[in-house]
Parts: C-alpha cells; sequence; structure tokens
C-alpha cells in the first residue's frame, strides 16, 4: 500500500458512548492512512468499510487480527484484488491459513499504536467528546508522519 493523507471520518451524535472510540488503519510502513471513529462497544469489523472508503488505493495486503475475521471483510479484500492474512477464530468451522511471515509485519501497525499513545492525551482520553478526540489522534498522527518524512 502507498502512503497516503490522515483522514478522520467524524459523525456527531448528540450524547453516549457513540462519540468515544477509534478505529485505525495503517500503511505497510506502520504510517496511520486513515482513522475512524466508531463506539467504544463496536466491533472492529464494524468499521471495516468506513476504513475501506477513506484510502485512496486498494491495499495488496490486508493484515487484520482475529476481530477482521469475517467472509464479507476477506470478499471485499479479493474483490479488491487483495490478499487477507487475518488469522481464524477458533469457533471457525473453515479455518484458513496465514502467511506467517506477511502477518508478522503487523507487529509495525501495532507499534504505531504505541507512538500514538505517547500522546498522553490520546492514551488517557482526556476528551470524551469525538470532536476533540479526533483532533488529538489526528495531531498524533501528524507528529508520526513528521518524524517519518525528515528521516527519509
Amino acid at each position: 500500500m502507498r502512503p497516503s493523507f490522515v483522514h478522520i471520518i467524524a459523525r456527531p451524535v448528540e450524547r453516549g458512548a457513540e462519540r468515544n472510540a477509534l478505529g485505525r488503519r495503517t500503511n505497510g510502513e506502520g504510517l496511520p492512512i486513515g482513522i475512524v471513529i466508531t463506539p467504544g462497544q463496536a466491533h472492529d469489523v464494524t468499521a471495516f468499510p468506513a476504513l475501506m472508503q477513506e484510502i485512496d488505493c486498494d491495499p495488496e495486503q490486508m493484515l487484520g487480527d482475529k476481530g477482521y475475521d469475517s467472509e464479507t471483510v476477506r470478499r471485499d479484500i479479493e474483490q479488491r484484488g487483495g490478499e487477507a492474512a487475518i488469522p481464524s477464530t477458533a469457533t471457525r468451522k473453515i479455518q484458513h491459513a496465514v502467511d506467517k511471515a506477511l502477518y508478522a509485519l503487523r507487529n509495525r501497525i501495532e507499534r504505531f499504536f504505541n507512538r500514538a499513545k505517547n500522546s498522553r492525551r490520546v492514551a488517557t482520553r482526556y476528551d470524551k467528546l469525538i470532536e476533540s478526540f479526533a483532533a488529538f489522534v489526528l495531531l498524533a498522527c501528524i507528529r508520526i508522519w513528521i518524524k517519518f518524512v525528515h528521516a527519509a
């Protein structure tokens, strides 16, 4: 996947838990290319369609954890010409094989989460409203991108 700009989707809601959450997407370097705000109790797979709309190209590989284990997600990635590297949940009847070398690259995504949480305001969630939390997540992502651009 080629780098793109960071995008934020914010669906303002009057009140409640729907205003607090975060979905992430990174490129092959572990740099953020899409961020979707979702309710904290929402399952990971519910953010997938919005995350896919946030990018300007189709992924060659989609690395995801077991939270993205869904036939709908796998079909969508295949229709886009990509390969889904998502391990199957233990309860799935048909287990999907995952290339371990490819899946090991998911560590870059986890490292992005760690770098984003170096921003104390993001890690501790001082901001409870979607608008202000999304703004500070975006600022954290910009800081990560700036370090990458200056290092290149």
